[in-house]
């Protein structure tokens, strides 16, 4: 599996982080929450992070992004167009009439569900999972298997920032995933 990352310049790299807000002791105590807000509420930064994300995957062809609700939709959806691919949606629950694939998985501070339509990938469609942040990698492994219900491929996940030391990349990777983040913390 890919280790590497989209390496920036420095001073974009400078650029980026001089964007994110660490909010201490939230949404519980001792998790510090990456507020990347401020890297979308920016032109110059979101396209930064959006090109980042596009150089990474390289010339690998892709037929569609999946992002995931709700940080993982505006990165998504913008590298989609980029990549002239189609946008899908994974939503927490009750957000999708019809038939749904549902997984439930652990997260750093509880649990919850994921889900996506049944028809909105299928058998051959290479797609891409975007999500901001890797932590645990317990959202990015519920995309991954969502995804794979459908019976598409998922040629790699894309993030906008990695915290090392959580064991995210390797929950991925063991489910045999490239991973690819634009920054550390």
């Amino acid at each position: 599996m890919s280790r590497s990352k989209a390496y920036l310049d420095p001073s974009v790299e400078a650029e980026l982080r001089a964007r994110i807000r660490v909010v201490p002791d939230w949404p519980q105590q001792g998790v510090s929450f990456q507020d990347l807000t401020g890297l979308m509420a920016d032109a110059v930064a979101f396209g930064l992070v959006i090109d980042a994300m596009n150089n990474a995957l390289g010339p690998s062809p892709i037929d569609d992004v999946a992002g995931i609700e709700a940080r993982g939709f505006p990165y998504g959806a913008a590298l989609a167009r980029a990549r002239h691919a189609g946008f899908v949606t994974l939503r927490k629950p009750g957000k999708l009439p019809g038939e749904i694939h549902s997984v439930d998985y652990a997260l750093e501070y509880g649990s919850t569900t994921l889900q996506v339509h049944a028809h909105a990938l299928g058998r051959g469609r290479r797609v891409v999972l975007v999500d901001d942040v890797l932590a645990t990698g317990g959202t990015a492994a519920a995309g991954v298997d969502l995804i794979r219900r459908t019976g598409a491929d998922v040629v790699a996940v894309l993030l906008v920032m990695e915290i090392p030391g959580l064991g995210g990349r390797a929950t991925l990777e063991a489910l045999g995933v490239n991973v690819h983040a634009v920054l550390t913390a």
